[in-house]
């Protein structure tokens, strides 16, 4: 039996009121409660009191987020102050950048050629 589509994403936190917020305020995703969507995928911030405030390995997932106008988005990003690891840059495949969210997780946004 194999899966029909993957269905969400569930980030463990410290603090999920503040993740939460800055998915919102970053990526702007429709909202239902405490899901946060993009595209039929759902990201929930998962209140635990088991993790670390930050992620002392944030290489094992990276969330990536397609967009339309990669380098518009990255000028919306700075202007929100985001932290950037690796900046905006274009390869033979499109554009991508990788920033950090609060709990020290990598997310990227790529636009594909």
């Amino acid at each position: 039996m194999s899966a029909q589509s993957f269905a969400g994403i569930l980030l463990g936190t410290a603090d999920a009121e503040r993740l939460r917020e800055w998915y919102v305020k970053v990526f702007n995703p429709r909202t239902e409660g405490p899901a946060l969507f993009f595209g039929d995928v759902a990201l929930f911030c998962d209140q635990r009191d088991d993790v670390a405030e930050k992620n002392s390995e944030a290489g094992r997932h990276i969330l990536n987020f397609n967009v339309e106008n990669a380098t518009e988005t990255a000028e919306r990003l700075n202007e929100l102050g985001v932290t950037w690891l690796s900046e905006l840059s274009e390869n033979d495949h499109g554009w991508i950048g990788t920033l950090i969210d609060p709990d020290g997780n990598y997310v990227q946004i790529m636009q594909q050629k």
